[in-house]
């Protein structure tokens, strides 16, 4: 058993033990906390070493769990590498483990060693997204018949409000494809990397969803998403892409279940 010995501070005020006892854990070229002793005051270097190599193990395996489609990409040993660079610099802020690794991606964008694969990033985002989805709050998505109901001259101010469990991740790469074939244990068909592909990652229901928006639709998800009125999301899509189906995406965004309710509002 690991322990902050007060004793060896002598008579000076108390300092954090707590803290004294993280610090070193993430970083090896750190010499073992002096606070640090284990049963009837013994040094404990060696047990200290023990838990924190568990730390990082933990820690890693965290990454793995949340990104199996980008350690199937990179392959175990470069993923396990990548992620231990992580921790080391970017310890975690929660106790909840599901939580770690938010800035896993931003990370990704950065290492020198997957430069080489420049959407692992994007996929690390839909990753994530996935998982948030997943625990996100449960809503009753917004049904055709209630949006139906409305009279056509409120739809221009109509305001969506968005289900718990609903993302959005844009990509200049075929990122929502990549993810798709490495999700899942099976055969990796080619993909060509370089066709932009957006993604929707909803969970109307019990099972989390990656879809492929089609042109134009995440700049007017996006637009809705944020509480702009719906003619002003259109004119967004538009702008965005000038063949923007608007019917399409209204039934598509409907049967996704990426509303929970709509509101009066006035364009913003």
């Amino acid at each position: 058993m690991l322990s902050a010995d007060p004793s060896s501070l002598g008579g000076r005020a108390k300092p954090n033990y707590g803290a004294m006892f993280s610090s070193a854990l993430l970083k090896p070229e750190q010499a073992v906390p002096d606070c640090v002793a284990g049963p009837h005051g013994r040094t404990a270097s060696r047990r200290y070493s023990v838990y924190r190599n568990n730390v990082t193990f933990s820690l890693i395996e965290a990454l793995a769990s949340i990104y199996p489609a980008v350690q199937r990409i990179t392959g175990v040993e470069f993923f396990r590498a990548m992620a231990r660079f992580h921790v080391r610099a970017n310890p975690p802020r929660s106790p909840l483990l599901f939580e770690y690794g938010r800035d896993f991606p931003d990370f990704i964008e950065q290492y020198e060693y997957a430069q080489p694969l420049p959407w692992l990033a994007d996929v690390a985002r839909i990753e994530r997204a996935w998982l948030d989805c997943y625990h996100a709050a449960d809503a009753e998505p917004l049904s055709a018949t209630a949006l139906a109901s409305v009279p056509a001259e409120r739809l221009a101010k109509l305001v969506f409000v968005p289900h718990p469990a609903v993302r959005i991740v844009r990509s200049g790469f075929s990122s929502v494809s990549i993810f798709a074939a490495n999700r899942n244990a099976g055969p990796i068909a080619p993909v060509h990397a370089v066709d932009p592909e957006d993604a929707l990652i909803i969970r109307p229901g019990q099972d989390v969803v990656v879809r492929h928006l089609p042109a134009g639709g995440a700049a007017f998800l996006t637009r809705l998403i944020e509480g702009a009125a719906l003619a002003v999301a259109v004119s967004a899509a538009l702008e965005a892409t000038p063949s923007f189906d608007l019917s399409a995406n209204i039934a598509g965004m409907i049967e996704a279940g990426v509303f929970a309710t709509i509101q009066d509002g006035d364009p913003q």
